[in-house]
């Protein structure tokens, strides 16, 4: 492993973000901390930075091409190279709406759509700008925070307790596929690429009704950002090992 990665969290300001930014900074590892305003990145930034960690902030929307493009290129301008990209930012809903929107029976496709523009779409945006400054590190490694909620074996059990969403359950889903065409496609350039469940942990994206905390919830993703050059890739996993998916 690196003895200094440089890494870029999105939705680092808050929740599991900014729990994953917190440890690796612990760790000795130069962080960038991705918001969707300076204000808020810097805030947190500043926090970490009071702890001895090395923090900065940049501003970062995934749903804004633009965003990302200015955010790769303030840290080509000021690091040269990425170690590792961490996909954390992610949604349940659109702001002001629940899952209600998101049943079957009565799905809002726009509600649907609003949900995979964060969990997938951007994804993929922020992946591909951030892929040259990827290139440039001799420990390239990609983390996605996806769930075991879009897991196919647990929505076909109709005893799960997760919400019927028609956004959100899928956008995990897909998300964690999406980890795996990366892996595939990146595999002979080195880069590691791999998806992780954080568990059912309270933040804002559940109004706080999860059973762990941001600090577990961060643990899978660290450890699997801090991998050796020879580690796994293609992977879903959390804190006891492999997912089913």
């Amino acid at each position: 492993m690196n003895s200094n990665l440089i890494a870029l969290v999105t939705g680092g300001n808050k929740g599991i973000g900014r729990e994953i930014a917190a440890q690796l900074a612990r760790l000795g590892h130069t962080v960038i901390i991705g918001a969707r305003t300076q204000q808020r990145g810097e805030e947190a930034a500043a926090q970490l930075r009071d702890e001895g960690g090395d923090v900065t902030a940049v501003v970062l929307d995934v749903t804004d091409q633009a965003s990302v493009e200015a955010a790769a290129e303030a840290v080509e301008e000021r690091y040269g190279r990425l170690d590792a990209l961490v996909n954390n930012a992610g949604i349940s809903n659109q702001p002001g709406a629940d899952f209600a929107g998101q049943l079957p029976r009565s799905a809002d496709v726009d509600h649907v759509r609003y949900v995979f523009e964060t969990n997938v779409f951007g994804v993929i945006t922020v992946t591909s700008a951030f892929l040259p400054l990827l290139r440039a590190s001799k420990t390239p490694r990609i983390v996605n925070v996806s769930s075991s909620a879009g897991s196919l074996s647990a929505i076909s059990d109709f005893a799960n307790p997760d919400p019927i969403a028609v956004g959100y359950v899928p956008s995990k889903t897909a998300l964690t596929s999406v980890t795996m065409m990366y892996a595939r496609d990146l595999h002979p350039e080195g880069i590691l690429v791999n998806a992780v469940c954080p568990g059912f942990i309270a933040t804002d994206l559940n109004n706080h009704h999860g059973t762990g905390t941001p600090r577990d919830g961060a643990r899978q993703a660290v450890a699997m950002t801090i991998i050796d050059t020879d580690g796994p890739t293609g992977t879903f996993t959390d804190v006891n090992g492999p997912v089913a998916w």
